[in-house]
């Protein structure tokens, strides 16, 4: 990141924003900012000189693990558009949640030139319930085992859940639902379920 701008320190308050509000942003194939949106600019706190030729994560928040950014660029890598959530952190120190789709944009060859990233808020519970638990687990791995663990632990969680990231997401959002327990509940009824033979 450009050295003129000094990262700020996190905050546990929220921005105070316009959760209607769709934030836009275009960056080239490297994640270095081309464009954002006027909503884009208010959430995150920057001047729109400040945020053009930077790289994307000027808006980074150090609460995310790098294994969902690692799957992010492996799906985009693949050519394949993707939707993440993300807590990103405003030039306050606060933060915001957003769920956002990162579209390829290809030129004439097919050869991938840049990403249009579309932000929507994520429904508060949701976050709370499901996604920081998760993200937190994630941190820590991290921290105390590298990013490979992290990864690991993710697609044993996804496993579980018979799910991709992406279809875990679309799944939380569309029914505030994490079916684990379900799913859990279904594999082992027969196991401890039963009332014990009478002699």
């Amino acid at each position: 990141m450009d050295t003129r701008f000094n990262r700020p320190t996190p905050s546990d308050r929220e921005v105070d924003w316009n959760k209607n509000k769709v934030l836009l942003s275009k960056t080239d194939k490297n994640g270095t900012i081309l464009y954002a949106n006027e909503d884009f600019i208010d959430v995150s706190g920057y001047d729109e000189f400040e945020l053009v030729g930077q790289p994307h994560n000027i808006v980074r928040h150090p609460d995310m693990p790098k294994v969902i950014f690692k799957f992010l660029w492996d799906s985009i890598k693949s050519s394949e558009n993707i939707h993440v959530i993300i807590k990103n952190m405003a030039k306050t120190g606060r933060y915001y949640w957003v769920v956002t789709d990162f579209k390829i944009i290809a030129d004439a060859d097919g050869d991938i030139v840049g990403y249009f990233g579309t932000r929507k808020s994520v429904p508060e519970p949701l976050i709370t319930k499901f996604i920081e638990p998760l993200y937190k687990k994630l941190l820590q791995i991290e921290e105390a085992s590298g990013l490979i663990a992290s990864e690991e632990y993710l697609v044993g969680f996804l496993e579980e859940r018979k799910k991709t990231y992406m279809e875990y997401i679309d799944h939380l959002i569309a029914t505030g639902k994490d079916d684990k327990n379900k799913i859990s509940k279904g594999l082992f009824s027969g196991l401890f379920d039963k009332t014990p033979p009478k002699k």
